[in-house]
């Protein structure tokens, strides 16, 4: 993994108590475990984060924090992952947990035009949250779990190759 380029962009641990709106954390932002790049709190911290992407309100930020603060999980990586749902993606993540909600539920699925109004938003909406929330839910169980796979088990495999690219130079010598 990218250890070297994670340390130089992570902030000091020690520099945030000196933010005053971060004293009142300082004693659990000040944890190691938070901060420290190892395989356990790094592959957790990025499934975690892919789950905390499918949470349909704008509180993506807030709940990575408490979640790596609450099972100690690395908490850049945490808080970057949750960045891979921006205005941008949005629109087909959440289009797309509904069609899998939609998919598993009976009902069938609902055409809808998305209108900024509160009209919308009161009759408009109404066919279609079961679904999406349905939908939210299982990908973000589905996407953490594979997202936490995929990573360990390429975390695993580089450690692998390094350690056997290790002992065949070393046999070389």
């Amino acid at each position: 993994m990218p250890r070297r380029y994670l340390q130089k962009i992570t902030p000091d641990p020690a520099s945030l108590r000196e933010l005053w709106f971060l004293r009142p954390f300082t004693e659990r932002l000040t944890d190691p475990q938070l901060w420290s790049l190892h395989r356990r709190g790094v592959t957790y911290a990025f499934g975690a984060g892919l789950a905390i992407c499918f949470i349909p309100l704008p509180v993506h930020l807030g709940t990575a924090c408490a979640v790596a603060l609450l099972w100690r999980l690395n908490l850049p990586v945490i808080c970057g992952t949750t960045f891979l749902l921006n205005p941008f993606t949005a629109v087909p993540v959440y289009y797309g947990a509904y069609r899998v909600g939609a998919a598993l539920l009976p009902h069938p699925r609902q055409h809808f035009h998305f209108v900024a109004n509160w009209h919308w938003f009161t009759h408009g909406l109404a066919p279609v949250w079961k679904p999406f929330l349905l939908g939210c839910l299982v990908c973000a169980i589905v996407c953490g779990v594979l997202g936490w796979l995929a990573l360990e088990i390429l975390w695993r495999w580089q450690v692998v190759s390094r350690y056997r690219a290790r002992r065949q130079t070393q046999q070389t010598a």
